[in-house]
């Protein structure tokens, strides 16, 4: 038996289809989410950090609403030519590589900075295709995308009913600077 096997078998789902029907099936469905959205690591990046005692931590008060808005950051630092490739912030919430660079979106359900005017169906079609909503600019790294294509349309599904709970955060993220193709 293969481990995402055994891991299905101590965390069943509950069917979405009848996620509306009880309230027990919907909280079934939203600690999937909760679970999936843990597991996954999307608070490493989605989530602005705070310095603590033990260094870096969660911004509790903002949890998963991407890049801090405002926040004033240098031009990323130019890296020699080698193995090395990407630049983090502290924060992880910005990155630069040769995609260009990458600030993690607000995933909470703000209408106008987050994902609010966003449908379950293109929550799915974008992390299936890699597109921004399905059907624009490219998802850019570090968006672990091959990962998430390797999520069941439920497990999809029941990460966007618990990001769709989450209260709303305004945080307007800066849109992605996308690196022209490298010279052949």
């Amino acid at each position: 038996m293969k481990l995402r096997d055994l891991l299905f078998l101590t965390l069943p789902m509950a069917p979405l289809a009848s996620a509306a029907d009880t309230p027990k099936a919907a909280a079934d469905v939203l600690g999937r989410g909760l679970y999936l959205v843990q597991i996954s690591g999307c608070n490493d990046c989605h989530s602005p950090k705070k310095m603590g005692a033990m260094g870096p931590e969660l911004d509790a008060t903002r949890l998963l609403s991407g890049h801090p808005e405002g926040s004033s950051l240098p031009p990323p630092p130019s890296l020699p030519p080698g193995p090395w490739n990407a630049v983090g912030t502290w924060d992880l919430t910005a990155w630069s590589g040769p995609w260009g660079v990458t600030y993690a979106v607000n995933l909470t359900p703000d209408e106008n900075t987050g994902l609010g005017i966003w449908t379950e169906e293109m929550f799915v079609k974008a992390m299936r295709t890699g597109r921004h909503m399905g059907v624009s600019r490219p998802i850019l790294p570090p968006m672990p995308l091959d990962s998430l294509r390797a999520f069941t349309d439920g497990d999809l599904k029941a990460v966007y009913a618990y990001l769709r709970s989450l209260p709303p955060i305004k945080n307007r993220v800066p849109e992605a600077i996308i690196a022209p193709p490298p010279a052949n």
